[in-house]
């Protein structure tokens, strides 16, 4: 943040500069480092076991020489040489699966040598990548695949054109053509972390600063550490050859840096944003985009490889004053929830600017004209409030689902519902406001009770075969016929407190849970979402986490049967499930538990005492620390435990009624009072006042 001269008192405002600036360095570092091997050590005892010899032969059962850093026989077998005491080796199934893995690399060293005679070699050859990067193209024979640049990178790779030029010889690896398979061994020699950074300067004083790292391997030495890359444009062939067994590392979906009608031309290497801002003002403009833009869209930046959050949130500052107004009141707000701050100042500044935006959006209502960014202000209201904020605050606001009336005004005029439907007219770009609303009506629409204003929309693109998306797996990680499917359970949900029959309800229970497992099949088994080189695989977070929103969504169902309790063993099972894949989710702070708001709220207002969701959410809401009480997670936190409190309450109720102490049966008494009391957590909001959009 720019200081002024004592001398210049009478300035009342300034432009702030916000330059990004995007370079490229390449850092290197070796995975099997060149070195001696120490020398044997003397046996102080005849037919003595060492226990100082590497885990991996210790693990095999073989003699180890206890070479630096690399043993002998680990270096030969192109194994993995660990000293360190691996997480494997305290586990026995642990141990058996790194036992058949390193049995399976043996067996191909040997298949390798054995075949010598038929290497065929290629000197010319681009590097393969033994470990796939988050964005490789998916893998198909003959080896055909394109990848789209990243928002950062000046340049894109085009894997379907031959390489040319004596720029790529450092580069040249040899091409192992063995029994018409393509080999190479386990490992490879180098690995070369491209690390992709950019930094924000505010007045030429940076402030945030972004980076990415994607490693790539080859056979040849890279260049030094530190080197730039060339500004040229890398056109060509980098051929991936790899083991079949890592063939499923390699499906990673491509992701379309221009799939949203806001992504910028990834060659522009910077872009000017001019701000006028009073001194006041600049020190939150400095907050919001130091701690509150990179949180904004979590999955949209890992799906994406970089920073989206600055091309989409940034240009809106200097073009649109609501837009700026909302950014700078939703900064007043997280600086007084994570600083602690209770004063007049900041709840002055929080309220200023909310009154601001809303006269300005108010006059931009009246003029009916210019609609999309009046639909960005109107967005960010409503969104930016589920990133900030602690559910004690009680500086008065306009409830969510008033501004999203004027959204769906909008969203009309601008016909991007219509847009997105019409499969005569494909959109080279989805609107990216589009799917926000989508986001926001279809969870929204469970908050109130009621379905959702663009379920017609939803239900059509659900049916559609080649014209279903609206990009919501890209912007929060579920796939989108999940979440239709979640729209139209909050439609039969309506329908039921609108007084349909019991017997039609359950018929279209039946129907729609049929519609979920239609949307499991061909999905696989859940995994960590990692690649083999330890980087975050989109495609598998993806999976997991539209895992956890069908299971949400079976709960949710599941809940609109008539006699439906949580202690029931399939509502029970359902939770367990949904506790296993959280599991499989990364947790903390730089985790996505966030993202899953909603998630937690349904399967733990349905937990039952003792369950193992409640001590795994307590520890998850450790793991967050302070960011735990902000936003909606903060406000879904608040409300679990309120419905814990209140459902327990029933349970000594009924106890205390009963006559009974606590047991593991209950009495048909019982459990006919706690079914008639089952507590539900929108009737916990109207009782409490709170009217929360927790997504």
């Amino acid at each position: 943040m720019s200081t002024r001269s004592p001398n210049h008192h009478e300035d009342i405002t300034k432009t702030s500069s916000v330059n990004m600036t995007t370079t490229t360095t390449t850092k290197t570092k070796a995975a099997a480092k060149a070195g001696t091997n120490a020398a044997p050590k003397q046996k102080t005892q005849m037919h003595r076991r060492s226990r100082t010899g590497c885990y991996t032969c210790r693990l095999r059962r073989k003699k180890c020489d206890e070479g630096s850093p690399m043993c002998t026989a680990c270096k030969h077998l192109g194994l993995c040489c660990e000293y360190k005491r691996p997480m494997w080796w305290s586990n026995n199934d642990a141990r058996r699966k790194q036992k058949d893995e390193i049995k399976m690399i043996i067996k191909r060293k040997k298949l390798s040598e054995k075949s010598s005679h038929t290497i065929q070699t290629s000197i010319n050859t681009p590097p393969g990548l033994s470990h796939s990067l988050p964005t490789s193209a998916t893998f198909s024979d003959p080896l055909d695949r394109n990848r789209s640049a990243s928002i950062d990178s000046h340049f894109g790779f085009n894997f379907n054109s031959p390489q040319h030029g004596q720029d790529f010889a450092p580069f040249a690896t040899p091409q192992i053509h063995v029994n018409g398979e393509y080999m190479f061994p386990p490992f490879s020699p180098y690995e070369i972390d491209m690390k992709t950074e950019r930094q924000i300067f505010i007045n030429d004083v940076p402030t945030l600063r972004e980076s990415t790292v994607s490693t790539f391997s080859t056979y040849q030495t890279p260049p030094p550490p530190g080197t730039i890359l060339p500004s040229f444009p890398l056109e060509g062939e980098w051929t991936e050859q790899v083991f079949s067994e890592r063939r499923e590392s390699l499906t990673e979906e491509t992701f379309n840096a221009n799939f949203f009608d806001f992504a910028c031309d990834p060659a522009m290497a910077s872009s000017q944003v001019a701000i006028e801002l009073d001194d006041g003002d600049q020190k939150l403009l400095d907050h919001f985009v130091q701690h509150v833009l990179p949180t904004i869209f979590p999955i949209l930046e890992s799906n994406q490889h970089g920073s989206i959050s600055s091309e989409l949130v940034l240009p809106s500052l200097a073009n649109n004053k609501g837009y700026l107004h909302c950014c700078l009141s939703i900064a007043a707000q997280h600086f007084k929830s994570t600083m602690g701050i209770q004063n007049e100042e900041i709840d002055n500044d929080i309220m200023r600017h909310r009154y601001a935006t809303i006269t300005w959006l108010c006059e931009a209502l009246n003029r009916d004209e210019n609609h999309q960014p009046i639909l960005d202000a109107t967005l960010g209201l409503i969104f930016f409030q589920c990133i900030v904020g602690r559910p004690e605050d009680t500086l008065p606001d306009i409830p969510w689902h008033q501004h999203f009336q004027a959204v769906v005004s909008l969203v009309q005029k601008l016909d991007l519902a219509g847009l997105v439907s019409d499969i005569t007219k494909p959109l080279a770009h989805t609107p990216f406001n589009m799917t926000l609303t989508s986001w926001i009506d279809i969870l929204g629409a469970t908050m109130l009770g009621s379905s959702p204003l663009f379920a017609h929309t939803y239900r059509n693109k659900h049916l559609s075969i080649n014209n279903h998306s609206l990009g919501l797996r890209e912007l929060m990680g579920c796939e989108d016929r999940v979440m239709y499917l979640i729209s139209e359970i909050a439609c039969l949900e309506s329908l039921k407190n609108q007084g349909m029959d019991d017997i039609t309800l359950c018929q279209h229970v039946r129907g729609l849970g049929d519609e979920i497992s239609n949307t499991e099949i061909n999905e696989g088994t859940l995994v960590e979402p990692y690649n083999a080189n330890g980087t975050l695989s989109p495609k598998q977070l993806s999976k997991n986490i539209t895992a956890a929103f069908r299971l949400a969504a079976r709960i949710y169902l599941c809940s609109l049967v008539p006699g439906f309790y949580p202690a029931q063993p399939s509502c029970m099972g359902l939770v367990e499930k949904l506790t296993a894949v959280f599991q499989l989710i990364p947790s903390g702070v730089n985790g996505y538990d966030r993202s899953l708001t909603w998630v937690y709220l349904i399967g733990g207002s349905v937990s039952v005492p003792g369950s193992s969701f409640r001590d795994f959410f307590e520890n998850r809401v450790a793991q967050l620390g302070d960011v735990a009480h902000s936003g909606s997670f903060g406000r879904m936190t608040v409300l679990l435990r309120e419905v814990w409190l209140q459902y327990e309450a029933i349970l000594a109720a009924a106890e205390a009624a009963a006559g009974t102490s606590c047991s593991s049966s209950e009495t048909p008494q019982q459990q006919q009072q706690v079914n008639a009391h089952y507590v539900r957590w929108r009737e916990v909001m109207q009782i409490k006042g709170w009217d929360y959009l927790l997504i």
